[in-house]
């Protein structure tokens, strides 16, 4: 079983216990606006975030820290001109949304916060590693498969917090990647005419 198939029922699981464990003793009643410019939008008056926003925004802060990473690592080495520029536009939307979460979860109390999910000793080491060791020649094919899976795998994460999730502001968020993480899966992943 792929690390990918196993970790959107895992996340499920863990969304629904925090949903039954119902909010953070300190969340604040309203979620605070982040910055005008985030693309997560701003919160609504009294959209306070439940145990369950918090283990989704904890984990997608994670998954977004490698999604940076993964792009990172490989961006000065890319051939394909289509792939530089996606890659630029998904290490600009991720930042942007790791602000957003970050500061979303600094208002639902200490807990929330040091609660982060890392991605450090999971599965996906051995893709950066893989990534890596690619040559000049093969890194634009390696960064196409690692990144599709990693998106792959942030797409389920969020279409699972769509459908159990509490604040409205993050299933909105939650949405957002849903639709964006899929869409990169196919341009990633689509016929070599399909990405120019």
């Amino acid at each position: 079983m792929t690390r990918r198939t196993l970790l959107a029922p895992l996340l499920t699981v863990l969304l629904l216990t925090a949903a039954c464990a119902g909010p953070p003793a300190s969340t604040p009643s309203a979620v605070p606006q982040p910055a005008p410019a985030s693309p997560a939008g701003s919160a609504a008056a009294g959209d306070a975030l439940s145990g369950i926003d918090v283990v989704f925004l904890s984990t997608m802060v994670g998954h977004s820290e490698r999604t940076l990473e993964i792009v990172r690592l490989a961006r000065d080495r890319l051939r394909d001109g289509s792939l530089r520029t996606l890659a630029a536009a998904i290490d600009a939307t991720e930042a942007d949304e790791l602000a957003a979460m970050r500061g979303w979860l600094r208002t639902a109390g200490p807990g929330a916060s040091a609660g982060a999910h890392h991605h450090a000793g999971h599965g996906d080491d051995a893709a950066l590693d893989r990534l890596r060791a690619a040559s000049d020649a093969d890194v634009d094919r390696v960064l196409r498969e690692v990144l599709a899976d990693h998106q792959r795998a942030a797409a389920d994460l969020a279409r699972a917090q769509v459908d159990v999730g509490r604040s409205e502001q993050v299933r909105d968020l939650a949405r957002r990647i849903e639709r964006s993480r899929t869409a990169e899966v196919g341009l990633l992943t689509g016929p070599p005419a399909a990405r120019r």
